[in-house]
């Protein structure tokens, strides 16, 4: 999807898109369609930062603290973000399913304590919901991203498998003050203000408004470059 090119333009196509997004009949093609089409919205007001005041003043005012938790989310984690010259060494591939996932990270809120909501944008954020299959420049791994130190010491199973590192980054949470304290816990698994702004701000966006899970779950994996952002498709990457 190519970026927007005028603020009316986008404006118009945010608006229609997080009213279609909020339809209880909205199909799943339909809200594929849309979260894209979105996602692309919000990314370009991040850096347009001149097209927010349009783009905010044509929503509808239930969505507009939506509107501002995920712009404000794009711009924490584009300052974190350091374009690249190289394309990684990832695999795309489809991410388990919406419900499956739903279920790994309410039975291990219900286990630890942590709200839903955390987990999901962690895993949101650090690999789209189990899209990403690859190794960070840091060395971590698997769909929560964990050093494989931290992984021996919070993780069971299998660093790889979505249930298992679930229940390590809640457990990981927990042990670093979570539920009451939030973003000490956050900083912990990254540290970052910007970071944890940004899980913060995706994790009340989930809960306040519940059917941004699924839109969230549809986005696409982006990638920065210095010659621009790529959308790193499913099948992207030499097969393991």
């Amino acid at each position: 999807m190519s970026p927007f090119t005028h603020p009316d333009e986008l404006a118009e196509a945010l608006a229609t898109a997080e009213t279609a997004l909020a339809s209880p009949d909205a199909s799943d093609e339909a809200t594929r369609a849309w979260a894209w089409l979105q996602q692309q919205a919000y990314r370009d007001l991040v850096v347009n930062t001149e097209w927010r005041p349009t783009a905010k003043g044509a929503l509808p005012p239930e969505f507009h603290t939506a509107f501002d938790l995920n712009v404000h989310a794009g711009t924490q984690l584009r300052k974190l973000t350091k374009p690249r010259e190289e394309l990684p060494d990832w695999r795309i591939v489809p991410a388990p399913p919406v419900d499956e996932l739903r279920a790994h990270y309410d039975a291990a809120a219900a286990e630890f304590g942590v709200d839903w909501s955390y987990l999901a944008a962690i895993h949101f954020v650090e690999s789209r919901m189990g899209r990403i299959r690859g190794t960070s420049t840091a060395g971590a791994r698997g769909p929560m991203q964990f050093m494989p130190a931290t992984w021996e010491a919070y993780g069971e199973g299998d660093i790889d498998d979505p249930r298992d590192a679930i229940r390590a980054a809640a457990r990981y949470l927990v042990a670093h003050g979570a539920p009451g304290n939030m973003r000490r816990a956050l900083y912990a698994y990254n540290r970052s203000e910007l970071y944890v702004d940004a899980i913060e701000d995706h994790a009340r966006v989930m809960r306040e408004y519940p059917h941004y899970y699924r839109i969230y779950y549809n986005w696409r994996v982006y990638y920065i470059t210095v010659n621009g952002d790529l959308i790193l498709e499913e099948g992207y990457g030499v097969p393991s």
